[in-house]
């Protein structure tokens, strides 16, 4: 597979995911917002600035507006073609990577892609947000579900499909940390909350709502809603497919299903990092995360991401220039090399 294919594919999987997960954040916080009352601009604005703070898009922000008020935010994240990591940009960039691979996607998906585009940059979308803030995340995040299930099972799951999913699975557990680090306040610098408030409550069943969480975190803890509960379920729960944890795992299959590599073996830098998080993540616990300090522990994690994104680039994207006589002299071997096998 060409370099420039792959890439191609990864980002447009990893774009797809990011317009999800920014419609989960934003909507969840609207959400929110209703079940408090007498709120002032001091209040809104500690409610929506880490919205902004989670996309790691702080200083463009205030770059561009005073303060964090629900309308400057929600513009911000959602139409602003000038924010990278804006609903509309991360489609737009979605749809320009599967343009330039428009020969190795299926038609399904690139017509569905391409229907999303059109209709976020139409009145409509416009239209829908103004009458129901919440009809628009959703329709957004159903044509980013659906666009994920044509991509599972309208293509060949070859070396192509795999780079999508390693695409989607690492920014779906860079995003998972930037929505725990959202409401991180709650927590002492060290250790777990002595005494969780209705509110703390609140803020946390919202962020588990934003990550599809709600139902199996209820399975698995009952009904009461504690923040160190909500962080171990979003990290470390090996069946919950939004969890780190599955997503470190899944992203670990995708470099082992491209290279061909066996369980506990590596070939090249991108697989050793991945696997080292994996084992961490199979063997962490919430305790050590609390130790750590749950903030520093979701910067770290989002660190290590961006490492392991930056090693994915080196093996299989990036492609060292080689002069035209190194290129000659590597045939001339191996021509050698084919005709001394073919003599014997």
């Amino acid at each position: 597979m060409l370099s420039r294919v792959a890439n191609c594919l990864f980002w447009m999987s990893r774009h797809i995911e990011r317009s999800e997960n920014t419609a989960r954040i934003v909507d969840t916080n609207l959400q929110l917002l209703l079940d408090f009352r007498n709120l002032d601009d001091s209040t809104l604005a500690e409610h929506w600035m880490p919205i902004v703070q989670s996309t790691g898009d702080e200083e463009d922000f205030l770059a561009k507006y005073s303060r964090a008020t629900g309308h400057a935010v929600t513009e911000f994240l959602v139409f602003d073609a000038s924010n990278p990591n804006s609903i509309v940009s991360s489609v737009a960039q979605a749809r320009e990577n599967a343009r330039m691979v428009r020969d190795q996607i299926t038609v399904e998906l690139w017509e569905e892609l391409n229907r999303i585009y059109l209709w976020l940059r139409s009145p409509d979308a416009r239209q829908l947000w103004a009458h129901s803030p919440a009809e628009f995340f959703s329709h957004i995040k159903n044509g980013s579900l659906l666009l994920l299930g044509l991509i599972y099972a309208t293509f060949v799951h070859d070396e192509g499909w795999q780079f999508m999913q390693a695409g989607k699975f690492i920014e779906r557990a860079d995003k998972i940390t930037r929505i725990i680090d959202v409401r991180h306040s709650t927590f002492p610098e060290k250790g777990a909350p002595v005494n969780v408030t209705q509110r703390d409550a609140l803020d946390w069943s919202a962020v588990l709502r934003s990550c599809s969480a709600w139902d199996a975190y209820k399975a698995a803890y009952g009904a009461e809603v504690r923040p160190e509960w909500a962080v171990e379920f979003l990290l470390f729960n090996a069946e919950f497919p939004r969890s780190v944890r599955f997503c470190i795992e899944k992203f670990d299959d995708a470099l082992r299903a491209i290279s061909g590599v066996r369980d506990r073996r590596f070939s090249n830098e991108a697989e050793k990092l991945g696997g080292r998080l994996l084992a961490e993540m199979q063997y962490g616990s919430i305790e050590e995360v609390l130790a750590y300090g749950v903030h520093d522990y979701m910067d770290l994690l989002q660190l290590r991401f961006n490492n392991i994104g930056a090693e994915l680039f080196n093996a299989y994207i990036f492609q060292p220039f080689v002069a035209l006589e190194d290129e000659i002299l590597v045939q001339q071997e191996m021509q050698q090399q084919q005709q001394f096998a073919a003599v014997r």
